[in-house]
């Protein structure tokens, strides 16, 4: 049960549940790295067995947590619940336990998706797109009972791995922009609005709702750190295709691309809203989240724009940067993988980033900042 007392140490269950979450986006990429290197050959695949764990782990212990709650709980961990269909369990629970029937049920529907149709043309197809709204919901529980101990306790353990499970979602909604995020997108309008529209999001919410002194810095590593792990480990397994057509006969998994540099405008944030963000205000809230925007396209433009370029020079073809390594068996190799796609006037897909384009993206960027202003300052009074 969730303790409300004055404590440095989590509950012995946090460690558990963070765990659970953290399977989640290790699965998906594994996922991906399966369907790229060796393709879809059974629904039981070792990657699905760990996305899916990663349900049913934080499920089953806010479940326990639930009917240790409602049977056993002291009066004050009762009050600090909230009721549902009569039983008392912390808000985060309810909704991590709404996200593991979420993920359990998409389960059923992919496997019978790819039975019908085939392999899966995009990353959100239907089935995945059940299975990310679960995804969401259990680490967005699993974030929220370790900020009700936070907001009540001050727990530094508690803390740390609230901004763990932060950095955790960030990365699963990196994964679900990968179609848009290869460095030989990274010159392309779209890639830099669809940044705007999301990032923000998740690193001004953490950095108000958090109590660490650099909460969307650290976030950001948590993601880099997580990715960068996978590039550097799935290639030690050998693997080859199963399915036809194979145009690039790969012998290792595939990793994916190397990860965004966001701890740059991470750090930037952190500056505003440690010295300007503290208080809170709906006119307050929004000349800072103009200032944020500012602050966030003017560190992550250059940095991504500059960044790409090296990516896609020769410099970054080694183990460490896996540039180029990501090309799925099904793919023919050749010079336009380490190209810039978009930027070619007679391209059918022409989308260069203009002053227009950018305006845009800062219209989301503001939108998104704006956004996770008002979510932070929510959480930072949750105590349920």
């Amino acid at each position: 049960m969730v303790s409300t007392t004055r404590t440095s140490v989590a509950p012995w269950y946090f460690k558990l549940l963070v765990f659970g979450a953290a399977c989640v986006p290790v699965g998906v990429l594994w996922d991906i790295s399966w369907h790229t290197t060796i393709g879809r050959d059974t629904f039981w695949t070792p990657a699905h067995m760990v996305t899916y764990m990663g349900g049913l782990i934080p499920g089953l212990v806010c479940g326990w947590l639930a009917l240790t709650t409602h049977f056993r709980g002291t009066p004050d961990q009762r009050a600090a619940a909230v009721s549902f269909w009569g039983f008392r369990a912390p808000l985060g629970a309810w909704i991590a336990i709404w996200g593991c029937f979420a993920m359990l049920l998409s389960a059923p529907f992919d496997d019978w998706w790819h039975n019908a149709y085939g392999l899966d043309v995009e990353i959100l197809s239907p089935p995945h797109a059940v299975l990310a709204v679960g995804m969401f919901h259990v680490a967005l529980g699993v974030l929220l009972l370790m900020l009700s101990v936070q907001n009540r306790s001050g727990n530094s353990e508690g803390q740390l791995l609230f901004i763990f499970t932060g950095g955790l979602m960030l990365l699963m909604a990196a994964v679900f922009l990968t179609e848009k995020s290869f460095p030989n997108q990274q010159r392309t309008a779209e890639f830099y609005k669809a940044c705007a529209l999301t990032y923000p999001l998740y690193l001004v919410t953490l950095a108000r709702a958090s109590k660490l002194r650099w909460p969307a810095t650290t976030t950001a590593a948590v993601y880099m750190a997580g990715l960068m792990l996978m590039i550097w480990i799935l290639p030690r397994f050998s693997a080859e295709p199963k399915l036809a057509p194979i145009y690039n006969p790969v012998e290792r998994m595939a990793p994916p691309a190397f990860p965004l540099l966001l701890v740059v405008p991470a750090f930037g944030i952190d500056l505003v809203v440690r010295f300007l963000g503290r208080k809170s205000g709906w006119f307050r809230d929004t000349l800072l989240a103009v200032l944020i925007t500012i602050v966030f396209l003017a560190l992550f433009v250059p940095t991504q724009w500059w960044f790409s370029k090296f990516m896609l020079s020769p410099f970054a073809d080694n183990w460490f940067f896996a540039a180029g390594d990501w090309l799925p068996y099904s793919e023919r190799p050749g010079p336009w993988v380490m190209d810039y796609w978009g930027v070619d006037p007679t391209s059918r897909r022409f989308d260069p980033l203009t002053w227009k384009q950018l305006l845009r993206a800062a219209c989301y960027a503001f939108l998104s900042a704006r956004i996770g202003l008002a979510f932070g300052a929510w959480m930072s009074r949750v105590k349920r």
